[in-house]
């Protein structure tokens, strides 16, 4: 049994209070606990990783990985894989909270376009007695009070908490979408409710491309898209052979380039000397395929029957 440390701790800790975080957010604090560059030291960091979850694993919580489907980037949280009724006494939201909250997570996984989101509009109009057993959603006086007074006022600051708490997000046009956390903790959720999966990665396809032939459902990731079809001679569609159109790819490149990738350079080589900017480059291309490695490694132990207590609530 590995004894954890401080450096553990701290990693555990600014998860926990933090919330689910973004991997250079996730390695910047890594960094500064340990020393060492995760893009550079790939086997410690993959280590220390290993080792809290082996811990974790004895309280039923996990130190898990996952991409967030709006920007393609990996995020970290911790995660608790125990679904019991003391799990329901852990939620600061009130009973018509959750049900507005699972009203939009179907509304949004649901979506057979595999848009990734609802306009706010249709978020505030989202009916809670539906999330009712059907018996008691066709009679009125069997909906609880507390559903019947929900106002708009209340779903508005209530979508302004869940986004705050990473539940939600709202995306650049002002759409509500998945957050993180929900991205993270809804894993067996979204199988357990067969929400299509990204045929690349075998995630849910909450936000994905679909295939443009008549009659096929594959739907991939964007990001999982463009990786797939940079490795192939052949860009056809696995389900029905037929050519996937490259040009979407090649100007959501572009975009997502001058968007995320620049601004982060920039940043960074603006204080190097130019003989570090190579080096830096570097590094940041190591950290790129390391961070695809570690998602990869801490998706491949989950099982489609596990449920996080975390969304207890929503069943």
């Amino acid at each position: 049994m590995v004894s954890l440390n401080w450096k553990h701790h701290t990693l555990i800790q600014a998860l926990i209070s933090r919330g689910p975080l973004k991997e250079n957010e996730f390695h910047s604090i890594f960094s500064g606990v340990t020393g060492r560059n995760p893009g550079a030291a790939k086997k410690i960091f993959d280590k220390y990783l290993l080792e809290i979850n082996k811990e974790l694993s004895y309280v039923n919580f996990e130190l898990r990985a996952c991409r967030d489907q709006y920007d393609g980037k990996v995020c970290y949280g911790v995660v608790n894989n125990v679904a019991d009724e003391q799990s329901k006494l852990g939620t600061k939201y009130s009973v018509p909270q959750i049900a507005f909250f699972k009203g939009i997570i179907e509304a949004i996984a649901q979506d057979e376009a595999a848009q990734g989101c609802i306009s706010g509009f249709d978020a505030l109009n989202i009916r809670l007695e539906n999330q009712l057993p059907s018996e008691a959603s066709s009679s009125q006086q069997q909906v609880p009070t507390a559903f019947k007074n929900f106002s708009m006022s209340q779903k508005d600051k209530t979508l302004d908490e869940l986004v705050k708490d990473k539940w939600l997000c709202r995306t650049g046009e002002g759409n509500i979408g998945l957050g993180t956390r929900s991205l993270l903790d809804l894993r067996s959720w979204f199988r357990n409710n067969d929400v299509p999966s990204c045929e690349v990665c075998n995630e849910a396809g909450v936000k994905a491309d679909l295939c443009p032939s008549e009659g096929c459902t594959v739907r991939i990731h964007k990001y999982c898209l463009k990786n797939l079809l940079s490795q192939r001679d052949d860009k056809v569609c696995s389900g029905c052979g037929k050519p996937w159109p490259s040009s979407r790819v090649t100007k959501e490149e572009a975009v997502e380039a001058s968007a995320n990738g620049e601004e982060e350079e920039d940043e960074t080589q603006a204080t190097a000397p130019r003989s570090k900017r190579r080096k830096i480059r570097s590094q940041r291309d190591s950290a790129e395929n390391g961070s695809s490695q570690a998602y990869e490694a801490s998706t491949s132990g989950t099982t489609g029957r596990r449920v996080t207590r975390s969304v207890a609530n929503l069943r």
